[in-house]
């Protein structure tokens, strides 16, 4: 009897090569189309798609709607992080709660043990590696994931190159025209900037008062939710000659702190929400504290859930919120959330 495997299917290319890849490998494959959001016509085209590769392949292609979860588990997190001044990762609390979580509930309605996506990232049961394709790695984005199914994931792209998946797609028929379709975005239901989703839901135009480190006022801007750490435009400094960066947001006083970039360095920091893989302590190793950073070596005290974070090389622009990602060479240790 042939293993099955639960494959989310969001009709795009990555996810259709990974459920063509493990039915290739003799898998019994079964797709789900997780409903997340309500982008209008969004889900009619993608599930559409997802449906022409199910009927290709010779498989159910079920539609999950998970809409009220996601918007309680990561939209209203992404909505409130940023009224608090945060900075979230809500794909990070999306593959935690939703596609590592709800989807495994569904996996254990069908009786399927195995769940795979399109990530492109390794699992061997125990841990979770960094893919070969270093340019597309998303184990970053998994670091919150409940270390208790790990032996369930599957993930078939994480010894591809991107181009190579491309490659492969655009010479299966059903699958021809996604080969070149736009890549999907970082945040799924963020259309344009991250401006107009919290615009819908309170008024974030409301300029306030830019300070310097000591306190000072020096300038305005147009409202503390437009900015994140670092962020170097779109705020006025009175007299300055050198570019100025934000180096802290104050909600509740609707002020931004801005300063030279040399402000913007840190040497320690703490998180919460501690997520490790193994049971460790005190630890060196590196660490992501964004995506799209290069990993800098780290010692690591944790406590329950917990830790601090000190670098052995400073970085830039830490923003409470984001997810600071842990790594032994390409394994994923775990992960928490800057605080």
């Amino acid at each position: 009897m042939r293993e099955r495997v639960l494959v989310g299917m969001s009709g795009g290319v990555d996810s259709t090569v990974a459920a063509l890849l493990l039915q290739k490998e003799g898998y019994e494959v079964v797709g789900v189309y997780m409903k997340l959001h309500h982008k209008p016509g969004y889900h009619e085209e993608n599930y559409a798609k997802a449906q022409r590769v199910g009927d290709y392949l010779g498989i159910k292609v079920h539609f999950h709607d998970l809409s009220n979860e996601f918007k309680e588990e990561v939209y209203d997190y992404f909505v409130e992080s940023y009224k608090e001044g945060f900075t979230p990762n809500p794909c990070v609390m999306c593959n935690r709660t939703i596609k590592f979580g709800k989807m495994m509930e569904f996996a254990d309605t069908l009786g399927i043990e195995k769940v795979a996506t399109g990530h492109y990232c390794k699992c061997d049961g125990y841990a979770i590696y960094m893919a070969k394709d270093e340019t597309k790695d998303q184990s970053y984005f998994l670091c919150e994931v409940d270390k208790k199914v790990l032996p369930r994931l599957v993930f078939p792209l994480g010894e591809w190159i991107k181009e190579d998946v491309k490659a492969y797609a655009a010479n299966i028929d059903v699958i021809e025209s996604f080969a070149t379709q736009k890549e999907s975005s970082e945040i799924c239901f963020v259309e344009n900037s991250y401006d107009e989703i919290l615009a819908k839901h309170m008024d974030i135009d409301i300029p306030g008062e830019t300070l310097d480190t000591e306190g000072n006022v020096i300038g305005s801007h147009k409202g503390y939710m437009y900015y994140t750490i670092g962020k170097r435009r779109g705020f006025i400094v009175h007299g300055a000659h050198d570019p100025h960066f934000v180096l802290e947001i104050k909600p509740e006083s609707n002020q931004i702190v801005v300063g030279t970039k040399e402000k913007l360095e840190e040497n320690a920091f703490e998180v919460k929400q501690l997520n490790m893989f193994e049971e460790l302590v005190e630890f060196d190793c590196t660490v992501k504290v964004r995506f799209r950073t290069t990993a800098v070596p780290c010692h690591v005290e944790s406590e329950a859930d917990r830790a601090t974070v000190t670098l052995k090389e400073p970085v830039f622009g830490l923003a409470k919120g984001q997810i600071a990602a842990f790594y032994k060479e390409d394994k994923l240790l775990g992960g928490g959330v800057i605080c």
